[in-house]
């Protein structure tokens, strides 16, 4: 049964992949001709190669933010204890449960009111909220099996707060923030409900542009595209499963 639910969940990205090498212009299964082409075209188009560096760089920028929020968030909710503290965390982990096109109505109603939308800014900002919820749960389990009396021996040798942060708690939490940071490279990546509303032809992220090339024309680009996108996903997963193991390994 759990090889049949894989094997349903594998299926289109399965056949998704020789569509990307197709030569003809459409999408025959499977293809009769094989060509680099829309890999080539992919790279080489202004309007794809565009949407590609914008993805990348709201994806960076809002990654970067979002752990550095999502850390001090969950340090404030691991470490403080104060009124409403429950009502905080939902708050802030919202974005995960609330459906996307509920989020991207409210997002989009403010940054008509704050003349932010379709700007990198924009995105970035929008991008940062949907993404810091996976930091902070990522760096709460982190903090949840952090030993707190490193902290007091850090102290107790004269080291400062800061000095204790940076040289005890944060090299013995890191894993759990880089992973966070991963997810949220992902999720803003693969991001195209909210970046649909707040795309213009000028800025316009590459989930936008594979939905509006499928939505307008029949172009194969879109397949390479995609390949590309599941390349980086399971990249990325890849690599924190990886560095988690080797972590493991090492403390132990």
């Amino acid at each position: 049964m759990a090889g049949l639910v894989m094997l349903w969940l594998t299926a289109p990205v399965l056949v998704l992949l020789p569509l990307s090498f197709s030569g003809r212009r459409s999408f025959r299964f499977p293809p009769d001709t094989w060509s680099l082409r829309w890999y080539e075209n992919f790279f080489t188009d202004s309007t794809w190669h565009a949407s590609l560096l914008t993805s990348l760089k709201v994806g960076l920028l809002s990654t970067a933010a979002s752990m550095i929020l999502g850390t001090m968030a969950a340090f404030a909710l691991h470490k403080l204890y104060f009124s409403g503290k429950a009502f905080v965390t939902g708050f802030l982990l919202a974005p995960m449960i609330f459906p996307g096109v509920v989020s991207a109505i409210a997002i989009f109603g403010v940054y008509l009111t704050w003349h932010i939308s379709g700007t990198l800014t924009g995105f970035v900002a929008a991008h940062t909220v949907l993404s810091l919820p996976f930091v902070i749960v990522s760096v709460r389990s982190a903090l949840r099996i952090f030993d707190w009396e490193l902290e007091k021996a850090a102290a107790s040798l004269g080291a400062s707060p800061f000095e204790t942060f940076r040289l005890v708690t944060l090299p013995l939490i890191l894993p759990g923030v880089l992973i966070g940071g991963l997810f949220a490279f992902v999720i803003s990546f693969d991001e195209v409900v909210v970046s649909l509303f707040l795309q213009t032809p000028f800025v316009r992220t590459l989930p936008v542009q594979m939905y509006l090339s499928v939505t307008e024309s029949i172009d194969p680009t879109v397949a390479a595209a995609s390949t590309i996108i599941v390349i980086v996903t399971v990249a990325s997963i890849l690599i924190s499963m990886l560095f988690w193991q080797k972590r493991k390994t090492s403390d132990a």
